[in-house]
């Protein structure tokens, strides 16, 4: 299915992308919210999340290691500073492999598409330049390409 918009930038420090799924919301959220799901499709194309250790609740801190063929292992975590369930999350994001970039922080929304769909949204910010905020877009929309393929595949078997 084809994306309701591209990924595009709002800001120079600023990003955002939006999906929609063949998925229920509650599935779509779960994705966000639990590290079994999550070890499933963190990373870009050929990449393997090796590790995915969510306190999914406010105040909580996630962590996550994948390992890229081009760029090794990478680690990346930070804490939630709003859920609310099925609906929302606000956590903080942060590369733990000691590159430069400042914190930033995340918001995903899941919206209901109808007929089973979610509009997943998602806005990151601040970026320290246009440059790592475009070579972030490139690494989300990987990830959610892999995203989409598993939450799609779960929700057929579910529905099995």
């Amino acid at each position: 299915m084809p994306n309701d918009i591209p990924a595009r930038p709002l800001a120079d420090d600023e990003l955002l992308i939006a999906r929609t799924f063949d998925a229920p919301r509650q599935l779509v959220f779960d994705m966000w919210a639990h590290g079994e799901h999550m070890r499933n499709w963190l990373g870009p194309v050929n990449s393997r999340c090796l590790e995915a250790d969510l306190d999914f609740r406010v105040g909580g801190a996630w962590r996550a290691l994948v390992r890229m063929p081009t760029h090794g292992d990478r680690a990346m975590g930070g804490r939630y500073l709003e859920i609310e369930p099925g609906r929302r999350i606000v956590m903080t994001f942060r590369w733990l492999n000691g590159e430069p970039d400042p914190e930033s922080v995340v918001t995903l929304t899941f919206e209901d598409a109808g007929d089973g769909r979610t509009r997943q949204t998602f806005h990151q910010a601040p970026f320290m330049s246009v440059e790592r905020r475009d070579s972030h877009i490139e690494g989300w929309n990987a990830c959610f390409d892999s995203e989409q393929v598993y939450a799609e595949r779960r929700t057929r078997e579910i529905a099995e």
